[in-house]
């Protein structure tokens, strides 16, 4: 395995941690004030295109997209340093436009998109004047099964007809969310792994509605998390994305890329948490010493560089693994890191909040908003339980002959 720095990674992280130093950390209280006086939570505040602007001008744009023709080119390898450090600043994916959900919708559009499909949906994306989310899951099915899915798009001479009720559809919220990318039923009558099909639905067709967002954890801000209804929406038939009944095929081509941005965002946020809780317990006293000296405190420290090394450490590894063998030959070891990742994030986080304690669960601090999302991780892409149902299936197959 070779996942050392490389030159181009190492000039690319100096320059996006000075952007990040110089400009984006600078901005998070602004960006909080114009979201406030706004009175919408939503809201997309100036600042942000502001930043935007900054991170084109320093060549810091869809560092994630491997191909060449759409993004930097960069290898999971070589993203990795870059997405950790866009974990550690809430607004560092979004300036540098490698947010979620449109990171995984780019890259599917950049793989199966038609010409058409990119000039409309692909190229705005790339250009940062647009936000897009992605409705897979659903309020009356587990969708931690997507061949649950029900969702139904059925063909009628030159269109689709779509009929679906989603929810967590994260982004939908934002006014500068144009369209879904949706995933529901076009072959009611095939495999289980044939049914569906993906279809881009412009947010502003006829039946598309915008329900209610969904506080996480009391949270409601950015671009929300959305109950969404489409009832009817009659769309192009060159709307489908890729082939009818490859829906389910392109769910796992998205969701690969999609984990393991994901877990290298978490290790940005225990990183970020654990230098929280370095300089709190060298701070604070109390029962005359200092939180730095009691050995719980300094156990917690401990405890927590070791949990982040060995997550970066098997994210690395995953990361090489998608790069020489693809995605489908590592995914057991992106599923081994999307369990790995959430409970580093939330075990370091809950360790940050217990040593600055009543501060730590305020909003005066970060480390609330990091745990929200970083418990939300634990289901994300997939809970924790079915990844580890098939990473357990995989060893036991190995054992099959001693049963009886």
């Amino acid at each position: 395995m070779e996942f050392a720095v490389s030159a181009r990674t190492e000039a690319l992280r100096e320059r996006l941690r000075a952007f990040i130093d110089e400009r984006v950390e600078p901005a998070v209280p602004v960006f909080r004030q114009q979201v406030e006086a706004s009175g919408d939570p939503h809201f997309h505040p100036p600042v942000m295109e502001d930043l935007k602007r900054d991170a084109r001008s320093r060549n810091l744009w869809n560092l994630f997209l491997p191909d060449p023709r759409f993004g930097a080119g960069l290898t999971n390898v070589e993203y990795a340093p870059l997405c950790e450090l866009m974990g550690a600043s809430p607004l560092a994916a979004e300036a540098t436009n490698c947010s979620a959900p449109d990171t995984g919708n780019m890259e599917i559009l950049a793989a199966f998109g038609t010409p058409l499909q990119q000039e409309e949906f692909l190229r705005p994306l790339l250009e940062g004047e647009i936000r897009s989310c992605f409705a897979m899951t659903e309020p009356w099915v587990a969708s931690s099964d997507a061949t649950n899915i029900a969702s139904r798009i059925e063909r009628d001479g030159d269109h689709y007809v779509v009929n679906a009720h989603k929810w967590w559809t994260s982004g939908a919220a934002s006014p500068r969310c144009r369209f879904a990318i949706l995933l529901g039923v076009s072959n009611p009558d095939a495999d289980p792994y044939h049914r569906h099909s993906m279809i881009l639905v412009p947010l502003d067709a006829p039946g598309v509605r915008i329900v209610r967002t969904l506080p996480l954890m009391g949270h409601d801000a950015g671009g929300g998390h959305c109950e969404t209804l489409y009832e009817n929406v009659r769309l192009p038939a060159n709307s489908l994305l890729g082939e009818e009944g490859g829906g389910f095929a392109l769910a796992q081509a998205r969701l690969g890329p999609g984990r393991i941005h994901h877990c290298m965002r978490a290790i940005g946020m225990a990183e970020r948490a654990l230098g929280l809780l370095c300089t709190r317990a060298q701070q604070r006293v109390a029962f005359g010493q200092h939180l730095a000296d009691n050995a719980v405190v300094q156990q917690s420290v401990a405890e927590s560089r070791i949990d982040i090394e060995q997550a970066r450490l098997l994210t690395m590894k995953a990361a090489w693994l998608m790069d020489t063998v693809g995605n489908k030959g590592a995914r057991f070891e992106i599923g081994a890191i999307k369990v790995v990742a959430a409970r580093l994030a939330t075990t370091v986080i809950d360790r940050a909040i217990q040593v600055f304690g009543g501060a730590g669960v305020s909003d005066d601090w970060p480390l609330a908003e990091m745990y929200t999302y970083a418990r939300a991780l634990h289901l994300v892409d997939g809970p924790d339980e079915v990844h580890l149902a098939q990473i357990a299936r995989r060893e036991l197959r190995r054992y099959e002959a001693f049963r009886a």
